[in-house]
């Protein structure tokens, strides 16, 4: 493993914290340049700090944008492509939960934006630079979450009956769904896409929220399992040459595993890579 990711380039989103730190750490570890994502510079020199440690003189690096922005999503990715001759890796990773429905400056749901939308044109930025640097893997961070949702393309932002939950299932699902579709246009680029579903650790997620619903996160996180097992998956799927050949497929503890009917649904990934693209401004 060390051999075949040794002087690898790979792009990780969400790596400040929880199961992407742990994940981009390891990485580093094994010999990868790792180049972060974050919104919070503070929080990215930190992690810069960690990587240097584990993988000293790889100059590693840091980007800094706002994920629920489009625009953001859109400049970081170009910014990236630009600077970077080659990458072999896309782990996108970055989430949020939030306790309320907030919108975000282009009218986006808040939970759609960050979960799903910047997977999503982070990805289509980078998308000729992974196909150009092939051999290459996309690695999405989904979850088991989306197990009982199903997408309503008529209400994709849900302006009716919000709820924390239903929002972060169905984003979940849209990770699944856009793995799929995505594996099924890489088809033949020597690109990969898979996701995973870390399991119930312990992560930052939600923990920084006030009032009742942050209470129940922090108290959640106290019956969750180490972080460590869940960044796990992520390291499998980007380095392991067992899935070197594997694409559109949803991973639980570093094995293939089948998601709910909804998240196999070919129909609504089409439908979503295109209301996407749409949202986003996207031709294709």
């Amino acid at each position: 493993m060390e051999a075949r990711i040794h002087g690898k380039v790979i792009v990780i989103t969400g790596a400040t914290s929880g199961i992407g730190q742990i994940a981009a750490t390891r990485l580093a570890a094994l010999g990868a340049r790792i180049i972060v994502v974050a919104r919070d510079p503070g929080r990215a020199d930190a992690t810069l700090s960690a990587l240097r440690e584990a993988g000293p003189n790889l100059a590693h690096s840091a980007h800094i944008a706002d994920l629920s922005i489009l625009a953001e999503m859109a400049r970081v990715g170009r910014e990236i492509a630009a600077a970077e001759p080659r990458i072999d890796v896309l782990i996108n990773n970055a989430g949020n939960v939030f306790p309320t429905r907030q919108v975000t400056p282009d009218g986006l749901e808040r939970t759609f934006a960050t979960n799903h939308m910047a997977y999503f044109v982070l990805t289509r930025e980078l998308r000729e630079r992974l196909i150009a640097s092939a051999p290459a893997r996309i690695v999405n961070t989904a979850s088991a979450a989306h197990i009982g949702r199903r997408l309503d393309f008529d209400d994709l932002q849900l302006t009716r009956g919000f709820s924390t939950m239903t929002a972060y299932g169905r984003s979940k699902l849209a990770n699944i769904l856009f793995t799929r579709e995505l594996a099924r246009r890489l088809a033949g680029t020597g690109v990969t896409a898979n996701c995973l579903h870390p399991g119930f650790v312990a992560t930052g997620l939600g923990q920084r929220s006030g009032g009742i619903f942050g209470l129940m996160v922090r108290f959640s996180m106290l019956f969750a399992g180490r972080p460590e097992r869940g960044a796990q998956t992520i390291v499998h799927l980007a380095s392991s040459p067992d899935v070197a050949s594997v694409s559109g497929a949803y991973f639980i503890s570093s094995r293939e595993a089948e998601p709910s009917p909804a998240a196999r649904d070919d129909v609504a990934a089409r439908r979503l890579w295109e209301e996407s693209a749409r949202i986003a401004g996207y031709a294709d």
